[in-house]
């Protein structure tokens, strides 16, 4: 599926904006803070309907408008389709054809986008938080229905939360129900998943590292024993005991200790922590691999690659990483949006089908390319 027109009106600090995305490459070229990840973000949330930084879809809409839309004309194995996505103050509309959609299959239907940023370099060195929000993101897109399911985990998190902060053991018990059936179908994904990237992860690390590259671990662990080998049923029914267990420590933390929410990515070479064994130029390439193994799942998954958009990354990577993440995407046939503030580090990329747009101040206008 290929987006043959996006249209943006005030969203971030973009007031309208119309644009007609090559097949392969699109690249904007602007100096920082004039709104190109925000052109990113844009096509992100339409394809995910999930802000790619703002924690409340509030924080979407341009200062001074009432609300903020995004919408693109897909060309898809069914023909072409307009989907769009709009923020108001009482949330996120998303339509098909100009039809709200309640349930999203049908929105979702061949939908799907990779971004790779400069703060995803903080996947190997910064906390768990960033990788169980790759590993969502990820299994989102493997399966859209996970958009839902995370929903109702953190729901069913601040239900039991409260009751273990004011209510007594019997409101805590029937929160706990709610709360580990959801768990253990988020569980179940995040485990699938890694399962599917695990190998991948390892083959891109290798091609990109060279010979002689030490071997990835990536595994998932959970939080305080809980076990997630088992099926949907059975890991729920180990949670609850496992909060059983741990429930005056709840009560007096006023937390939920064990779940998803606390659970690790772990990602190690040859068996060491990659945070601290690992060189700089090693987490840089670990992380590549993170990501080309997740567009090689979709790829495997959905017959065709998922839309990638990269958030002046070029400028992030060393040369020799550079090179390859170019010619990777050069062989992939995928539509591609990049943002730069240097064009020359994006040439290699161009070619006779590329759209070049400059961003400032938030106004996109074409270049000649």
């Amino acid at each position: 599926m290929r987006l043959l027109s996006l249209h943006v009106q005030d969203f971030r600090n973009l007031a309208a904006v119309e644009l007609a995305p090559s097949p392969r490459a699109t690249i904007l070229v602007g100096e920082n803070g004039q709104g190109k990840t925000n052109l990113l973000e844009a096509v992100y949330f339409l394809a995910t309907l999930k802000p790619l930084r703002a924690s409340r879809l509030q924080e979407l809409v341009r200062f001074g408008a009432a609300h903020a839309q995004v919408a693109g004309d897909f060309d898809g194995p069914g023909g072409v389709r307009r989907v769009a996505v709009r923020v108001e103050p009482g949330g996120r509309t998303a339509l098909l054809d100009g039809k709200p959609q309640e349930k999203l299959d049908s929105y979702f239907e061949g939908l799907a986008a990779v971004c790779f940023a400069p703060d995803d370099l903080l996947l190997v060195k910064g906390g768990p938080d960033g990788r169980r929000r790759f590993l969502d993101r990820a299994a989102f897109n493997r399966w859209p229905a996970v958009l839902a399911e995370a929903r109702d985990y953190v729901r069913a998190l601040r239900a039991r939360n409260a009751a273990l902060r004011t209510g007594t053991a019997e409101v805590e018990e029937s929160f706990r129900g709610p709360l580990v059936r959801a768990a253990a179908r988020l569980l179940v994904r995040r485990r699938e998943l890694v399962l599917e990237l695990a190998p991948r992860v390892q083959v891109a690390f290798a091609e990109i590292s060279g010979p002689g590259a030490p071997e990835v671990r990536f595994a998932y662990r959970p939080a305080h024993g809980v076990r997630i080998d088992g099926t949907e049923a059975e890991i729920a029914a180990g949670l609850s005991g496992i909060l059983g267990q741990r429930l005056e420590r709840d009560r007096e933390k006023g937390f939920t200790s064990a779940g998803p929410h606390a659970d690790e990515l772990t990602l190690a070479l040859d068996g060491k922590g990659a945070k601290l064994f690992g060189s700089q130029g090693q987490q840089r390439a670990l992380v590549l691999a993170l990501k080309i193994a997740e567009i090689e799942n979709l790829r495997a998954a959905l017959g065709r690659p998922p839309l990638l958009l990269l958030d002046d990354v070029s400028s992030e990577l060393d040369p020799a990483k550079n090179r390859y993440l170019l010619a990777y995407l050069g062989g992939l046939a995928a539509q591609a949006f990049l943002t730069t503030t240097d064009r020359r580090l994006l040439d290699p990329a161009a070619g006779p089908d590329t759209a070049f747009y400059r961003v400032e101040k938030g106004v996109v206008t074409a270049l000649v390319s």
